[in-house]
């Protein structure tokens, strides 16, 4: 057993827990009566914007691997101690002690390129500033049964928030902050609808019914396998959140929030874009930031 077990602790310490899959988000074209920009900023808007969605699928991906990792190691590390093969399990927590010391800094790095990335992202976001974009419109079902149309909510604001369960930059918003439910109810009284959109092919109704059962969502989270509602509305990462005015126009396009998982630049505030742009909205106000570069894991289409 020893032998069996130091041979897979060997093994495992050869696992490699990043890959990296860069896609390049597609280009939209100019639409009429949408400004033109100047084709210089555009390049780097663009070219800024592929980085930045490539860091945060590192993150993401990062992130998952090194749980399952650890989780291997934790398995092994529990039935070397049942064993009593002591040495082993000496072993495999210092491993762990050091894979963990070792995810962090890397974390760590990534997230310094990611922030500096956003401060240059600040300033070009023009190409997903959507002013005036009409919504477009959908009929979905949700995973729960229930049924939505953007036409049933003329004349009130609705939230889009594309979500995915397995995605670290969703839960987080459940599961560490409530945010997300903690906005939809505080908006609940004030012609407010939130809807959740789940565009990943690979969901499933029972995982959509448990998330919303285990963080008490009060609103459907509706069922777009098919990926044309993201499509349609171009939602590119999870979350992605669009404001829809009571006139049925796009008046947010975004980022939930200015701290990805949490994380800020030193000195700096978190600020939450869709309360931002509710508050302005249920009072009658212009929204003041219509757009932000949106973070989190791609939408997994389906191809």
């Amino acid at each position: 057993m020893k032998r069996k077990l130091t041979g897979l602790c060997v093994a495992l310490t050869t696992l490699a827990v990043i890959s990296l899959a860069v896609a390049q988000p597609p280009r939209n074209r100019p639409r009429p009566g949408r400004p033109r920009l100047d084709p210089a900023a555009q390049r780097r808007g663009n070219a800024a914007e592929r980085l930045l969605g490539q860091l945060q699928r590192e993150i993401a991906e990062l992130e998952t691997g090194h749980k399952a990792l650890i989780a291997d190691l934790q398995a092994i590390h529990t039935a070397a101690v049942e064993e009593k093969a002591t040495a082993t399990a000496d072993k495999i927590a210092k491993l762990i002690a050091k894979r963990n010391e070792s995810h962090q800094n890397a974390l760590a790095r990534l997230e310094k390129r990611q922030e500096a990335l956003q401060n240059r992202t600040q300033d070009i976001p023009a190409r997903l500033q959507q002013r005036g974009r009409p919504a477009p419109a959908f009929e979905l079902d949700s995973f729960d049964g229930r049924q939505a149309a953007l036409s049933q909510y003329k004349g009130r604001v609705v939230v889009l928030e594309w979500m995915n369960p397995d995605c670290p930059f969703s839960k987080y918003h459940y599961e560490t902050k409530s945010t997300m439910v903690d906005l939809a109810k505080k908006y609940q009284g004030k012609e407010v609808v939130w809807l959740a959109v789940n565009s990943t092919n690979a969901t499933t109704p029972e995982a959509n019914r448990e998330f919303a059962k285990k963080y008490k969502v009060p609103y459907p989270i509706l069922d777009d396998r098919a990926g044309r509602v993201g499509r349609a509305y171009g939602a590119r990462s999870t979350p992605h959140v669009f404001v829809i005015d009571k006139e049925g126009f796009i008046a947010y396009n975004g980022a939930i929030d200015s701290a990805p998982m949490g994380k800020l630049a030193e000195g700096a505030e978190a600020v939450n874009y869709v309360d931002q742009a509710l508050a302005a909205l249920t009072s009658g106000q212009p929204v003041k930031t219509p757009a932000t570069p949106p973070y989190g894991c791609s939408v997994k289409y389906a191809r």
